[in-house]
């Protein structure tokens, strides 16, 4: 157990880093996979899951993006 926990601080350690922080845009026309691509992103950062990735619609904040499947406004997030 001591073993695990030595690594889980490491992790956390490199996570807690600004250094390692990864800010990334994505332009596309309107229909590329920008969403799909994003929620990808998100999955391989272990954000969420690869079940969900493509489906989630992760960085669609607002109901009628939701609602209408579309992307209307910018959303960021940040990866570690």
């Amino acid at each position: 157990m001591q073993k695990y926990k030595k690594v889980l601080d490491h992790l956390r350690d490199l996570m807690l880093d600004p250094r390692n922080i990864k800010n990334i845009g994505i332009i596309a026309h309107i229909d590329h996979g920008k969403t799909t691509l994003s929620d990808n992103l998100l999955s391989a950062a272990g954000m969420i899951s690869e079940k969900m990735a493509g489906e989630m619609r992760a960085l669609d904040y607002h109901e009628i993006e939701q609602a209408r499947g579309i992307t209307i406004k910018a959303a960021n997030i940040s990866l570690y």
